[in-house]
């Protein structure tokens, strides 16, 4: 007989993760699985992740980023300070360089205030100076509630509680067919079959394919975007003190290259944000034909590409040119130099395009019949993850009537 269950969840990261954990201790008598393809737990978005606990200054006031992200931020920190994860809220700034970037300075300011970021102050090159002695800028945006984590570690936390609650992990289970039955599904994985009332999808980077595979036709396609990072050599950490970032282009979702500091001390520089050829191309020479296939075959991404050619061509400059990498990032520490450089690693952002082109900016989370699918959650998704896993639970209690 086919394992059964009340609840499947397909992907253990970070948002898989967040989302059983909430279930098993709001719903302790429902028998729950969570479904991972590869060997290991948090092994593609949530393991490449830079680890930043952002605030909630880039979002629009009322959007469920907004919602989630101040609210997951804090949730997080008392997460990480109840399982003792460590963490630091080391905070950031926001660097205009331009003229022409202060009136956007100035509505992060604005939207970061209507989000309930607390502590959020516009200061002069002065204050940055002390706060940051090697960068320039005419005025930036502090932001002292951001913070830095290993989600990695986070999510195993969320995995051993969701285990100890009963809930079920199962490892190496690829997802390949979901079949509709009277009274609930069947799902076909690479080590068998399960069956499952009801079904969520936290797939992340597959999770449009996912979706399909379950009989929903979601009116978005994910597309894989490479983030590329530096590593500033050890012996030039001191540039940067804690985290330092340009002021973002309001029309895309994406933050421009910036400094980190890791929680275990390490500086990164990054991430650019190119095509990738491949769902999981985390190198330059990978190339999945169905997944480039199925880019070059949607009529959304060439919409989106005749909008941004400019700008994706400039990233895909910087990802073959170091110099142009570190021009970018002198914008912000002038005494950068190329041997102040050191190759560092990626990861692969799942952006949601819509067919019309538009980069699909806010969550996207929606309800078919016995099956719920998480279609976008991109940064802050980390941050936010019980804020995130805490509203999937609540649509999933009242769309499926959980005891």
């Amino acid at each position: 007989m086919a394992a059964q269950y009340d609840v499947t969840i397909i992907g253990g990261g970070i948002i898989g993760l967040a989302t059983a954990l909430q279930l098993v201790q709001r719903h302790p008598k429902v028998k729950l699985c969570v479904l991972e393809k590869e060997d290991r737990l948090a092994a593609h978005q949530t393991g490449h992740n830079s680890g930043v606990i952002h605030s909630g200054i880039y979002y629009r006031p009322g959007s469920l980023k907004a919602q989630t992200c101040v609210a997951g931020a804090g949730a997080l920190v008392a997460f990480c300070e109840q399982h003792g994860i460590p963490y630091e809220r080391c905070g950031k700034v926001v660097v205009a360089t331009a003229v022409d970037e202060l009136p956007r300075l100035e509505e992060l300011f604005r939207r970061g205030t209507a989000n309930g970021v607390a502590g959020l102050r516009i200061i002069g090159p002065e204050e940055l100076r002390e706060l940051e002695p090697h960068v320039t800028g005419l005025k930036a945006l502090y932001v002292p509630t951001t913070g830095i984590v290993d989600f990695s570690r986070v999510a195993l936390a969320y995995a051993r509680l969701v285990q100890e609650h009963g809930g079920e992990i199962r490892t190496r289970h690829r997802v390949l067919r979901v079949i509709q039955r009277t009274g609930g599904l069947v799902l076909e994985t690479s080590q068998g079959m399960l069956q499952s009332k009801f079904l969520i999808n936290c797939g992340g980077l597959f999770s449009d394919r996912l979706a399909r595979l379950a009989g929903v036709q979601p009116n978005l396609q994910i597309v894989p975007f490479r983030g590329e990072y530096y590593l500033i050599a050890p012996q030039r950490r001191q540039l940067v003190r804690n985290l330092i970032y340009p002021v973002p282009d309001p029309a895309l979702p994406f933050l421009g290259v910036h400094f980190t500091r890791t929680i275990d001390g390490v500086v990164e520089a990054g991430p650019n944000a190119v095509l990738a050829f491949a769902r999981e191309g985390y190198r330059k020479s990978q190339v999945v034909a169905r997944d480039l296939g199925e880019i070059l075959m949607f009529p959304g991404f060439w919409r989106m590409a005749g909008r941004y050619w400019r700008t994706g061509l400039g990233e895909m400059v910087r990802s073959l040119s170091k110099k142009a990498f570190l021009k970018a990032l002198q914008r912000l520490l002038p005494a950068l130099t190329l041997d102040d450089l050191q190759p560092g690693g990626s990861g692969v952002r799942a952006q949601a395009i819509a067919p019309d082109g538009a980069l699909v900016d806010d969550f996207v989370i929606t309800v078919s019949g016995a099956t719920l699918h998480v279609l976008n959650a991109p940064s802050p998704g980390a941050t936010a993850s019980l804020a995130i896993g805490r509203l999937i639970e609540e649509q999933a209690a009242q769309s499926f009537s959980l005891p």
